[in-house]
C-alpha cells in the first residue's frame, strides 16, 4: 500500500515537472508572431523566394519620412490672435497722461513722437516674451496674425516683445533732436502690453493637417508579387520592401490574430514534446523515470535553454547562435547514456526552434553539433578530451554552415562572417560546461567520469589510510576492483564506476582492521569473542564506510556500493557456528545480518559477486581449472537463489559471463609458475648420469 502511495506521488510530481516546464517556456516565449528576417544590404539573400502573400504598402524610410517632415515644418506658421483692445485702452491712457498727467510737461514734439511710435508697435504687434523665445527656437520664421476672419502672415523679425518694443522706441530717436534721458523718467514700458494671444486650437489643428499630408508609402506590392529570390542580392530598395512586408504581418497579425489562441496552441505544441520525452522514458530508460533527480536534471536543461533562446532571439536572430544548447548533449551524455543525450538534444533543439523565425539553419547545425558532442563524448575522461571536442564541435558546426551558404549559390565573397563568429563564441561558451559538470553534481547527485577517476586514484586519502591501516583489505579491494572493471566491459556496465566503488567499498575496515582475516598475522581475536559479538563487528564496517564516505566527501553513488556490496546477507561463519553451538535455541537472525539493502543496478551485482568470489578464492586448498569453477559456480549461484538480485537489471546471460570472467581472473591470478632449475656441482652431473644410465638399461631389459 505504502509503494503504491509513492508510485502514485511521483508520477504527479513528475506530471507536475512537465507541467511547469511548458509553463516556464511558453511565458518567456514571443507572444507575438516574430516576421523578421536576417539580412544585410549589399550580400545575399539566404532563405528562399519571397512571395508577397497579400497586398501592401512599400513604407518610406524613416529618414524620408523624417526629412519630408522637417520641410513641410518649416514652412510651418503658428497662429495668434491680435487683441486690439489691448493697443485702444493703452493708447487711450497714455492720451491721457500726455494730456493732463505725468507726461504733460513734456514738449510737444516728444508727445507726438512717443504716440506715434507706440501706435506702430501695437500694430505690429507685440508677444508675450516666452512665447517669442519658443517660436524663434521652432526654427518658424513669420505667425499668421488673425484680425477677425482673416491671417496675415508677418515675420517673427517684426514681432515685438514689450521689452524689444521699448527699447527699439528709445533707438530710433533722434539723439540730436530727443534727450533718451526724458524717455526713460517717461516709463514708457508701463504703455506696453501683450497684444497677440497664442491660438492653440488652431494652430494644433493645421499642424496635424500638415503633419497628415505627408504620405508614409512610396508605392504597393500586389499579392503573388515576387520580392526577392534565394542567392539574389539584396538591394536598398528590397530591404525597404521587406521592411514593409513586415510591417504590414505584425499589423495583420494584431488585426485578426487570437492572443488567448496563439498562447494557447504554443502551449501544447511545447507541451507534447515535453510529454514525448517522459514517454521516451517510460519505454525505454525506466530506470531514469524512477529517478526524480534525473527527471530534474533533463527537464531543467530542456526549460532553461529555450528560455535562453526566446530572451535573445528578441533582439537580433543570429545572438541565439551564442547560446552552447549543445552543453544539453553534453551533459545528458556524460551523466546518463548517448541515446537519451540525443532525443533530450532533439527535444530542446526542436522547442527553442519555435521562437525562431526561419529556423531550418538553427535546427541544421545545432542538431549536427549534437550528434558531434555525443559522438565524442561517450566516455569524458579528462579536462583535455573536453577541449578537444569543443574544438572539433566548433570546426565541424562552421563547415556545416559553410556548406549550406554554398548549397544556396554563394560564394566565399558573399558570406556573412557574423555566423562563424557567432558559432565561435559559442564554442568558447562550451568550454564552461566542465566547472558546471561539478555544479551539477552537487546540485543533482551525479557523478561524473572525471570526479570517479579523481577518486580511483589511490593516492586519495581515504585510500592511502586503508593502505595504512588495513593493508591486506587494501590489496583485496584493488583485487576486486581489477575484477569487478573487467566483468562490467564484458557485460555493458559501467567500469570506471564499478572498479572505483571497488576502491572503497570496505573503507569502513579502516577502524577495526584486525577483526578481519586478510589484516590478521597469526592471532584472531574473534578466538574470544561470543559469535554474535563478532557477527556485529564484522557487519558494522557497512556503517563505519559510510561514516568515512561522509566525512571525506564521496558521492552518493560510492556510498550506495558500500551499503549494498553484502545486501541483506549473513555473516554466514559466525551464524552457523552459533547455530550449532545453540541448537535448541530460537535464534534472532537480525543479529547476523547485514543491513543492505540489495543491490538494485547491474554494477551493485558485480561488485557483491567479485567481492564474494575474491574472498572466498583466499581459502581454496587445491587451486586448478576445476576447484575455481566449482568455487564460482557455487557463490554466483547461491546469491541468485537467496534472491540478492531480484532487484538489479542483471539477466542470465550477464550471469553467465560474469562466471566466464570469473574463472578466467582467478585462473590468471593463481596461475602456476614453472620451477627455474638449479645450478649443479660436478659430483651432482656425475650422479645424475650415472643414474640415467641406470634407467636406460631398465627401460630396455623391460622392453625385451
Amino acid at each position: 500500500m505504502l509503494n503504491t502511495h509513492n508510485t502514485i506521488v511521483k508520477n504527479i510530481v513528475r506530471a507536475l515537472l512537465v507541467l511547469l516546464s511548458a509553463v516556464l517556456i511558453v511565458v518567456f516565449f514571443p507572444h507575438e508572431r516574430t516576421v523578421s528576417y536576417d539580412y544585410t544590404v549589399g550580400k545575399p539573400w539566404k532563405y528562399g523566394q519571397l512571395i508577397a502573400e497579400f497586398d501592401f504598402p512599400v513604407y518610406k524610410s524613416e529618414q524620408v519620412v523624417q526629412a519630408e517632415k522637417d520641410s513641410a515644418l518649416h514652412h510651418f506658421q503658428p497662429y495668434y490672435k491680435l487683441d486690439q483692445s489691448v493697443a485702444e485702452v493703452q493708447l487711450k491712457n497714455l492720451s491721457r497722461d500726455l494730456q493732463s498727467g505725468t507726461l504733460k510737461e513734456l514738449p510737444k514734439e516728444y508727445k507726438n513722437y512717443i504716440y506715434s511710435e507706440i501706435s506702430k508697435v501695437y500694430e505690429s504687434g507685440i508677444m508675450d516674451s516666452h512665447d517669442y523665445t519658443t517660436v524663434v527656437d521652432s526654427g518658424y520664421s513669420a505667425i499668421r496674425v488673425e484680425k477677425g476672419k482673416n491671417a496675415v502672415v508677418r515675420p517673427i523679425k517684426k514681432i515685438y516683445t514689450a521689452q524689444a518694443a521699448y527699447v527699439n522706441i528709445l533707438t530710433l530717436a533722434d539723439s540730436t533732436r530727443f534727450n533718451r534721458e526724458v524717455f526713460k523718467r517717461a516709463k514708457l514700458n508701463n504703455y506696453l502690453s501683450t497684444n497677440l494671444i497664442y491660438d492653440e486650437k488652431k494652430t494644433e489643428g493645421q499642424y496635424t493637417d500638415v503633419l497628415n499630408s505627408i504620405s508614409y508609402f512610396r508605392g504597393y506590392i500586389q499579392q503573388g508579387e515576387k520580392i526577392i529570390d534565394r542567392g539574389d542580392i539584396v538591394t536598398s530598395q528590397t530591404a525597404n520592401i521587406i521592411e514593409s512586408l513586415t510591417k504590414a504581418a505584425l499589423n495583420r497579425d494584431q488585426k485578426h490574430s487570437n492572443m488567448f489562441m496563439q498562447v494557447g496552441g504554443t502551449f501544447l505544441i511545447v507541451l507534447a514534446f515535453l510529454a514525448s520525452f517522459l514517454i521516451y522514458l517510460y519505454l525505454y530508460r525506466k530506470d531514469y523515470l524512477q529517478d526524480l533527480r534525473s527527471v530534474c536534471l533533463l527537464y531543467f536543461l530542456m526549460t532553461i535553454f529555450p528560455i535562453a533562446i526566446s530572451l535573445i532571439s528578441q533582439n537580433n536572430i543570429q545572438h541565439v547562435y551564442y547560446v552552447p544548447i549543445t552543453t544539453v548533449a553534453i551533459f545528458v551524455s556524460v551523466f546518463m547514456d548517448s541515446r537519451t543525450a540525443f532525443f533530450a538534444d532533439l527535444i530542446t533543439i526542436i522547442i527553442s526552434s519555435l521562437a525562431i523565425q526561419e529556423p531550418y539553419l538553427f535546427v541544421l547545425t545545432q542538431l549536427f553539433a549534437g550528434l558531434i558532442a555525443i559522438f565524442s563524448l561517450k566516455q569524458l575522461a579528462s579536462r583535455s578530451q573536453l577541449i578537444r571536442s569543443v574544438f572539433i564541435i566548433t570546426a565541424l558546426t562552421e563547415i556545416i554552415m559553410l556548406c549550406t551558404e554554398f548549397r544556396q549559390g554563394h560564394t566565399f565573397e558573399m558570406l556573412d562572417t557574423n555566423w562563424y563568429i557567432f558559432v565561435s563564441v559559442s564554442g568558447v561558451l562550451l568550454l564552461c560546461t566542465y566547472p558546471f559538470l561539478f555544479l551539477v553534481e552537487k546540485l543533482f547527485g551525479f557523478t561524473s567520469p572525471i570526479t570517479l577517476i579523481e577518486l580511483s586514484n589511490v593516492g586519495h586519502p581515504l585510500l592511502h589510510e586503508l593502505s595504512k591501516e588495513a593493508p591486506g583489505t587494501f590489496n583485496h579491494s584493488i583485487q576486486v576492483a581489477n575484477i569487478a572493471s573487467e566483468i562490467a566491459s564484458k557485460i555493458g556496465g559501467d567500469a570506471l564506476l564499478v572498479r572505483t566503488a571497488a576502491l572503497y567499498h570496505d573503507v569502513g575496515k579502516i577502524k577495526n582492521p584486525t577483526y578481519f582475516t586478510e589484516n590478521q598475522s597469526g592471532t584472531n581475536p574473534h578466538d574470544n569473542l561470543p559469535e554474535e559479538r563478532s557477527a556485529q563487528i564484522i557487519i558494522q564496517h557497512v556503517n563505519d564506510g559510510l561514516e568515512l564516505a561522509e566525512k571525506y566527501g564521496l558521492p552518493r553513488t560510492i556510498k550506495e556500493f558500500i551499503m549494498t556490496h553484502h545486501g541483506l546477507s549473513k555473516t554466514t561463519y559466525f551464524y552457523i557456528k552459533y547455530r550449532n553451538q545453540h541448537p535448541d535455541e530460537e535464534i534472532d537472525e537480525a543479529m547476523f545480518c547485514y543491513p543492505g539493502p540489495n543491490p538494485f543496478t547491474k554494477e551493485q551485482a558485480i561488485l557483491m559477486i567479485a567481492d564474494s568470489v575474491e574472498a572466498a578464492s583466499k581459502s581454496l586448498k587445491v587451486i586448478d581449472d576445476a576447484s575455481i569453477k566449482t568455487l564460482v559456480d557455487n557463490i554466483v549461484d547461491a546469491k541468485m537463489t537467496e534472491g540478492y538480485f531480484k532487484e538489479c537489471p542483471i539477466t542470465f546471460r550477464d550471469i553467465q559471463q560474469v562466471k566466464e570472467v570469473l574463472v578466467s581472473s582467478l585462473k590468471t591470478i593463481y596461475h602456476t609458475r614453472i620451477s627455474y632449475p638449479t645450478l649443479q656441482t660436478k659430483e651432482e652431473k656425475a650422479a645424475g648420469a650415472k643414474s640415467d644410465k641406470r634407467r636406460k638399461k631398465f627401460f630396455y631389459r623391460n622392453k625385451r
